[in-house]
């Protein structure tokens, strides 16, 4: 499956499940291979020390915009969502990636925006975000329950499941597999297929080829403190 086929691509998903991580990738690989403007919408008013938004220099530096909440990267607790991320329904870009804040408390934030949504959902993949190397995360009865929460807060029901079973620089691919055998457990139960496994590219050699099939690599820029302080 091709997950930079539709103009619009929303991530959502549990705190840690790697949202963040992926949404830069696909926004970076996206200005790569396509032309026209190309807009990563930063929607995470929950977690303000793990976003997207951290990254906007570099993104900005190579031709994409970002789009965040008022006064997100400052000291003020509650931002606001302005009308700049509207105009990512409104504007010409050619591609959007929308990085939702985590639990069903950021998808609220994504439902807003529900009228607009609607308009453009036959163009919209939504990717369900899953790492299930963290708590919560861990079993078939926690991200069917996750799942269930913020597809209505979201007002908006996945597409696609993405494994991206990760513990940063650390993961294996014997994670990754197991992951994936989860997760093809979920997809039956859901009737929701897994449309991607994410990782570091020196992983996918040790991969089946089933796997191999759906691999979007990534190369980390987003490292908790405990990995750069190394």
């Amino acid at each position: 499956m091709n997950l930079l086929e539709k103009r619009y691509s929303v991530l959502v998903g549990n705190y840690g499940s790697g949202k963040t991580e992926l949404s830069i990738a696909l926004a970076r690989k996206l200005r790569k291979e396509k032309t026209g403007r190309i807009a990563l919408v930063d929607l995470d008013i929950v977690n303000p020390y793990f976003r997207s938004g951290e990254q906007a220099e570099l993104l900005r530096a190579e031709g994409i915009e970002v789009l965040m909440p008022t006064f997100a990267m400052s000291t003020v607790d509650i931002p606001a969502l302005p009308a700049q991320i509207q105009g990512a329904f409104e504007q010409d870009f050619a591609h959007v990636v929308m990085d939702v804040g985590g639990d069903d408390t950021g998808a609220a934030a994504l439902g807003r925006y529900a009228p607009y949504i609607k308009a453009v959902r036959q163009d919209m993949q939504v990717l369900y975000v899953v790492n299930p190397l963290r708590p919560f995360s861990d079993s078939e009865e926690d991200i069917l329950a996750l799942f269930t929460l913020i597809s209505e807060k979201a007002r908006l029901h996945p597409d696609l499941l993405i494994n991206n079973a990760n513990l940063q620089e650390l993961t294996t691919a014997d994670e990754l597999i197991q992951g994936q055998e989860l997760l093809t457990s979920v997809s039956r139960k859901l009737n929701l297929p897994v449309g991607a496994v994410t990782g570091e590219e020196k992983l996918y050699a040790q991969l089946p080829p089933e796997m191999q099939a759906l691999f979007f690599p990534i190369t980390p820029i987003m490292k908790p403190e405990w990995l750069t302080e190394q």
